[in-house]
């Protein structure tokens, strides 16, 4: 079979939440041996879920829109069924060591000194107080790439701030470009795009850094913060700004020079998108609807008019797409060379032809989930297999393959280890 890109990396994980494990996914699909530093004394927030041991009434009446556990039960093990940290803990290992024990950074440093890279997304004083720097693993392992992926950064007024994308995409001016004309910002959801982007950054300076070092031999500090990872997203409503003055706010569903809307469709919560960019659009679109008579009114005659008349319009195009399927909407206007697509939801999306013709999704099995489907990973190699290998890694699964094999501790040392809390498969008890 052939190998892997990254077969043979030795990765440490000391990432929470989203936007850290996504970077460590995509690096794990690749074929490094990412291995997760946990602790069955501390529970990171927003990471195998918001509490250790949640109620089976916060699981089913609260956390309905992230909580989704199998059959909305906790489980022994509530900490392995969470499906937002599930979502990106394919391919990976899990280790629990306390890193507040003098045994267990001792230990911890003992895995630095054979791995290649460090991937961590914590504030800044959060590995300032452990003792984990740059400086300090370079006298551990001086060729290592350390990734650092804060929120604001390692230095300036905010780097110990905390953040998680809604708040970054806050402070980058997203958030102020998204909700509706008539809205304010108490309306707005949050939203986790600067999460996946900050994922992808950081994966993608982890091969950088790693192609530096085959080249010269020396390893690299990679900072990435991620708030300024975002405004690249965000770049046209900046650039406005600077050459001209003018602040954006909310379009909605709306385009700053297209006909653009989402509209109902045949059915229960059935939507689609349409955009009409120019007057050969224009033409497609009304020989699709069979050139009704409201198409050939003067205030739709050229671009500018439909837009100064985008609300009459969108009631018209409303009107039509009413009586059809979403889906129907979308391949006829496809066809026709007009951009329109059906607003999906999970549902959709796992029955969606294309995506199962391209083995979007894939099953996994773990223990205290079962077998289910995931989506993959987001891209495919003419030359490498990247699959799912793994479920969504347990908390402290390979105990015994990193201290035994890798770390070369005794049966004896690893009951000590046991009985001091450094390793386990339950978070202690009085965890919250």
């Amino acid at each position: 079979m052939p190998k892997l890109p990254l077969e043979g990396v030795r990765i440490i994980d000391l990432t929470l939440v989203w936007a850290g494990p996504y970077a460590t996914t995509l690096l794990a699909d690749l074929g490094a041996e990412v291995i997760r530093v946990e602790s069955t004394r501390f529970f990171p927030p927003l990471t195998r879920g918001v509490m250790a041991r949640p109620s089976e009434p916060f699981i089913k009446d609260f956390l309905v829109w992230v909580a989704g556990m199998p059959g909305r039960q906790v489980g022994n093990r509530p900490w392995n069924r969470w499906p937002l940290f599930n979502s990106h803990a394919r391919n990976k290992l899990s280790m629990t060591l306390d890193l507040l024990q003098p045994k267990g950074m001792e230990l911890f440093q003992r895995l630095v000194a054979i791995s290649d890279v460090l991937v961590e997304n914590n504030p800044t004083e959060t590995m300032e107080k452990l003792g984990i720097s740059y400086a300090e693993l370079q006298v551990i392992k001086p060729d290592i790439v350390m990734v650092r992926m804060p929120a604001f950064g390692n230095t300036g007024d905010y780097k110990n701030y905390r953040g998680v994308a809604p708040m970054n995409e806050d402070v980058a001016g997203h958030n102020s470009l998204r909700g509706y004309p008539d809205m304010d910002a108490t309306g707005i959801t949050s939203v986790y795009a600067a999460d996946a982007a900050s994922g992808a950054a950081a994966a993608f300076a982890v091969l950088t850094a790693l192609h530096y070092r085959r080249r010269t031999g020396k390893g690299q500090l990679v900072e990435l913060a991620q708030v300024e990872n975002f405004f690249p997203y965000l770049g046209q409503a900046f650039l406005d700004y600077t050459m001209n003055g003018r602040v954006q706010t909310t379009l909605g569903n709306r385009h700053p020079y297209a006909v653009q809307g989402c509209y109902p469709c045949k059915g229960d919560d059935r939507w689609v998108c349409i955009s009409i960019v120019d007057d050969r659009d224009w033409e497609a679109f009304c020989n699709v609807l069979g050139n009704p008579q409201w198409t050939q009114e003067e205030q739709f005659a050229d671009l500018l008019s439909r837009l100064r008349h985008h609300d009459e319009l969108d009631r018209h195009i409303a009107d039509w797409t009413r009586e059809q399927d979403h889906y129907r909407v979308m391949r006829l206007l496809q066809a026709a060379g007009v951009a329109a697509g059906p607003v999906m939801d999970q549902r959709d999306a796992y029955n969606d032809p294309h995506l199962n013709q391209r083995e979007m999704f894939e099953e996994a099995y773990q223990e205290d989930t079962g077998t289910h489907r995931y989506p993959g990973a987001p891209f495919k190699m003419s030359d490498a297999p990247i699959r799912i290998r793994r479920g969504p890694v347990r908390l402290g699964e390979d105990n015994e393959y990193v201290y035994k094999t890798l770390l070369h501790i005794s049966d004896e040392e690893y009951a000590a280890l046991e009985a001091e809390g450094h390793i386990g498969m339950d978070y202690a008890e009085g965890v919250p």
